[in-house]
């Protein structure tokens, strides 16, 4: 299994675990049934996505752009929930009947699972045989679906965690305008922030559902911490549990700074809390509804070794599709990420560009130009590094650490026995699911 150079976001316990259960049920037989019109033609194709940042009226905008240049194939966007996990859980359902989608939204911690147990397509051999050039993605973002030789999915709504913060209450603060250059500074600038304004958090984290055990990964790496190293797992490392006990005195109701909330975009945007780390993928909505002036940052990157994971999704094609369906998806993936539409899909909902010709885009480097809280991510993806294996690769993983975060956060739980308690979960998680799969 070879890893890359990228990789964000999950959510709900139950349905982790339900899906690494049902995992390995999909029908292996090919599926004609939207070969409308013959063997040999595909006239209607259905894309299944929860959505990404909120954009469902620019998918429909770029299926009516694709509908146009193919008046012969209807492409039917489906609603699959309201984040990736639910997405997953409905994809993984499916795998038992014979009602599979032709394009599905997969995201960083769950393409994988679905790889290792052959229910994804090789995407390079179906580009090949479609005369498609894969060579123009962002070759690292692309390289994140790397398993066993080939690729198993492509760049979809790819995204960073920002440091986001309100610039009024930095000036009203006396903070100078830019992000925090360590961890320790902010604790600094927190004291400031609350004296100016006592009723607003200085700073806000998202729960585990809005994706904590991911915005986390930063924080923990900066101090030195880490989830895992390749498959040893790092929970009950003396800096990791040093750096969750941060996480603890600074989320404390009377002495911290900060909290956690439920939906972070939405209290940030209202002014709860002065700052947060918030997908790129959140960026265009706060940019419209903030009532203050918008600022992001990279994420405080101290030690300059890479303090920021990439995230986001993918888009996959089943592999109990028939063959037409799936050469037909394949062209339906590759106009949706073409240059034009994945500038068009950054621009309008906030995600990375996933074509390397984007960046010499006129219409792209003008919106750069114009808004250059858009360009924070590009800027710092020289400051990103792979995510750690022990939570995009172990299935549930991601709610596993994010709810064991909330017992430290929120019921006050002893650090040390919630990792050490954490560190056992996974560590069974990889010994009967993943390590059995990949060793074959």
């Amino acid at each position: 299994m070879l890893r890359r150079k990228f990789l964000a976001l999950a959510s709900t316990a139950a349905s982790a675990t339900a899906l690494a259960a049902c995992a390995g049920t999909s029908s292996t037989d090919p599926q004609g049934g939207k070969d409308k019109g013959g063997d040999d033609k595909v006239t209607e194709l259905t894309w299944w996505s929860n959505h990404p940042g909120t954009s469902k009226d620019i998918e429909k905008e770029i299926i009516s752009r694709f509908e146009k240049e193919n008046p012969d194939i209807k492409v039917n966007l489906v609603d699959t929930g309201k984040n990736y996990e639910e997405a997953a859980q409905k994809f993984n359902a499916a795998l038992t009947g014979q009602d599979l989608p032709d394009v599905v939204v997969l995201s960083d911690v769950w393409w994988h699972n679905f790889a290792i147990n052959g229910q994804i397509a090789n995407v390079d051999e179906l580009a090949e045989e479609a005369s498609i050039d894969l060579s123009t993605y962002v070759q690292p973002l692309y390289e994140d679906y790397n398993y066993d030789g080939g690729h198993f999915a492509l760049p979809f709504a790819r995204s960073t965690p920002l440091f986001y913060y309100n610039k009024d209450a930095w000036k009203k603060a006396g903070l100078p305008d830019r992000g925090p250059k360590s961890w320790d500074e902010m604790d600094e600038w927190a004291k400031k922030l609350a004296d100016a304004d006592p009723k607003m958090k200085p700073f806000g984290w998202g729960d585990a559902v809005d994706y904590l055990g991911w915005i986390f990964q930063g924080p923990l790496w900066s101090k030195g911490g880490a989830y895992s190293d390749a498959w040893d797992l790092k929970f009950t490392d003396d800096k990791t549990i040093k750096a969750v006990e941060w996480l603890k005195d600074i989320t404390d109701e009377k002495k911290g700074y900060s909290y956690v909330g439920n939906d972070m975009a939405m209290e940030f945007g209202t002014g709860r809390a002065a700052a947060t780390v918030l997908s790129t993928g959140d960026l265009a909505g706060l940019t419209d509804t903030a009532k203050f002036e918008l600022g992001t940052a990279f994420l405080p990157n101290p030690k300059g070794d890479g303090a920021c994971p990439t995230g986001g999704a993918g888009l996959a094609i089943p592999s109990g599709i028939s063959k037409n369906r799936q050469l037909a998806a394949i062209k339906l993936i590759d106009f949706i990420t073409n240059e034009e539409n994945t500038c068009y899909w950054s621009q309008n909902v906030g995600y990375m560009p996933v074509r390397s010709s984007a960046v010499e885009n006129e219409d792209q480097k003008k919106f750069m130009e114009d808004n250059p809280n858009f360009e924070t991510a590009i800027k710092q993806l020289p400051e990103t590094r792979p995510q750690d294996n022990a939570r995009v690769f172990l299935p549930g993983a991601d709610q596993e650490i994010g709810g064991a975060f909330e017992k430290v956060v929120t019921n006050r739980d002893d650090v040390t026995k919630v990792l050490t308690d954490l560190e056992k979960t996974l560590q069974s998680i990889y010994d009967n699911q993943v390590k059995p799969v990949i060793n074959k």
